[in-house]
Formats: C-alpha cells, sequence, structure tokens
C-alpha cells in the first residue's frame, strides 16, 4: 500500500477471503477506496499524505477554543463557534457574517 501497489495488496488479502471475515471486509474497503489510496502517487506530485497537519490544524483550531477549563458546549454552540474560528483563523471572517446576514 505504501509503495502504491494496490493490486497486490488485493491479491494478497484475496487469498483469504474465504476463510476470514476480516479479509473479506478489507478487501471491499480496499477496493472501494482504491482511489483514494495513491499514496505513492501523491507523494511524487508532493501531496502530504499523513493526517498530522489536519489534526495539529484541529487541536490549535478547535481544541484550543472548545476545550478551555469550564466549559461545556451544546453540539449546535460548538457548531458555531467552531465555525467562526475557522474563519477568523483563516482571515474569512467577513464571509462568516455574509453568510449570516444574507438575504436581511
Amino acid at each position: 500500500l505504501k509503495a502504491g501497489d494496490i493490486e497486490a495488496l488485493l491479491e494478497v488479502i484475496s487469498d483469504h477471503c474465504a476463510t476470514h471475515d476480516v479479509a473479506r471486509h478489507a478487501f471491499g474497503y480496499f477496493t472501494r477506496n482504491r482511489e483514494r489510496m495513491r499514496y505513492q502517487a501523491f507523494r511524487d506530485d508532493q501531496l502530504c499524505v499523513s493526517s498530522g497537519i489536519v489534526e495539529a490544524g484541529c487541536k490549535n483550531a478547535i481544541g484550543a477554543r472548545l476545550k478551555r477549563g469550564g466549559m461545556h458546549w451544546s453540539v449546535d454552540g460548538a457548531n458555531k463557534i467552531a465555525a467562526l474560528r475557522n474563519c477568523i483563523l483563516s482571515n474569512r471572517f467577513e464571509d462568516y457574517w455574509y453568510v449570516r446576514t444574507a438575504g436581511r
């Protein structure tokens, strides 16, 4: 998978599908998502294939605001403050207000 040979991976997994539910599940998963798993091609195009950058961004943008001591959020309130926080951090604050006041 890391080398980009999804067909070889599917061939190895298929050898175990007749006797193992996990192998059948994995085979279906890798088959359905093969276009998203072209990791070597993504690296060749100098794209990031790890989740660390996204996770750090979420921790900084969302966690730093929503997880302060003593804070409690409803799902609706957390979604709204997360949207606002992301707009501020991405310099799109005006877009946030434009969408919410359109038609008024």
